[in-house]
């Protein structure tokens, strides 16, 4: 099932530039699946299914955001830099895992409490720096006894939950959503084509994995699996995002206003057409924001036509991103349904 798969992948901790032990669950899912795996220097691994000429890369992001250790005071209280996109007011009071070098260890984010606060800092800007992690040490040494050291890892602490009407919750579900859709359709697809399952690694920190892998593997096509904003609650304009949740998954057709990556059309109309014979349900996006691993794959080498197969998640960068399983499902149809057709270049 799509539900417990995703579960498993977004319970794992995979921080940009850590992504290990989602690596592990993957190949051990694809065992027997696919061809060939490869791992290139950077971490990118790439299950390969074999086929004709027609080379496609389908490539979805195993890593998350989370924080790196960069100051232990005397006190033992820890100080860290955001690794990837976060907005302040979400990491206050979160519990938080630093993977240590003698294992995990607990902690939980902490800053001056409201009550203390004056009128002045009450109006000011939250901001990541004024933030700590206390783990229940007493000095600096009682930390480095811990195994936490300065360039420790950190994740936040959350675990998958169902809520209602077939819609999860949990950490990181970008992009093991992503991940989640390009193992199921590995698994089941009966392409003629050559399929590159590329799951790549550093996205959040600016599409690196996807860059080297794509100059390596130099595919006909991309296309990138990965989440988009969906405007269906408050605080949420459709006009700013149009897409919703269980209408689908969403072929982004332009992404932060151009300036990141422009659709290739025939891309677009392959996988419409697709869709549409099989019937199944997708959406439509233009969006002002946000990028995917396509919007470096298609600049690299001589050009490589990419589009990204996206699915609504709500509270994206947070430890309570939402989707809806059906959308997932819907989305693994759709590529099954496109990677059987002809080439979209014939």
């Amino acid at each position: 099932m799509v539900k417990e798969l995703l579960r498993k992948l977004s319970d794992a901790h995979g921080l940009s530039s850590y992504e290990g032990s989602v690596r592990e669950i993957i190949k051990t899912e694809l065992e027997g699946h696919v061809d060939e795996f490869a791992e290139d220097a950077m971490g990118n691994l790439v299950a390969i299914r074999r086929g004709g000429d027609f080379k496609v890369m389908v490539a979805s992001h195993m890593d998350e955001i989370g924080l790196m250790v960069q100051y232990i005071d005397d006190d033992g209280f820890i100080r860290f830099v955001p690794i990837g996109g976060w907005f302040a007011p979400v990491l206050y009071t979160q519990r938080v895992i630093l993977h240590g070098k003698k294992g995990p260890v607990a902690g939980v984010i902490g800053a001056k409490p409201p009550h203390l606060l004056s009128p002045e800092e009450r109006k000011k800007e939250i901001k990541i720096d004024d933030f700590f992690i206390d783990i229940g040490a007493t000095s600096a040494e009682d930390v480095a006894n811990l195994g936490i050291e300065i360039g420790t890892p950190v994740t936040t602490d959350r675990e998958f939950t169902e809520l209602a009407n077939n819609r999860v919750t949990g950490k990181a579900l970008d992009n093991r959503v992503g991940v989640a859709l390009l193992i199921k359709a590995l698994k089941e697809t009966t392409s003629s084509h050559t399929i590159y399952g590329v799951f790549t690694v550093q996205e959040e920190l600016g599409l690196k994995g996807a860059k080297v892998s794509a100059f390596t593997l130099d595919p006909d096509c991309a296309i990138a699996t990965d989440v988009t904003i969906p405007g269906d609650h408050p605080g949420v304009t459709k006009k700013e995002a149009s897409p919703e949740m269980g209408k689908g998954p969403v072929l982004v057709l332009v992404s932060a206003q151009g300036r990141g990556l422009m659709a290739d059309w025939k891309l677009a109309d392959w996988l419409r057409e697709a869709a549409d014979e099989a019937e199944i349900p997708y959406q439509l996006e233009v969006g002002t924001g946000g990028n995917t691993d396509a919007t470096i794959i298609h600049l690299v080498k001589g050009g490589i036509p990419s589009i990204p197969l996206s699915i609504p998640a709500r509270y994206i960068h947070s430890p309570v991103e939402v989707v809806d399983i059906g959308d997932v499902e819907a989305g693994v149809s759709l590529l099954l349904a496109a990677l059987k057709r002809d080439s979209p270049f014939a």
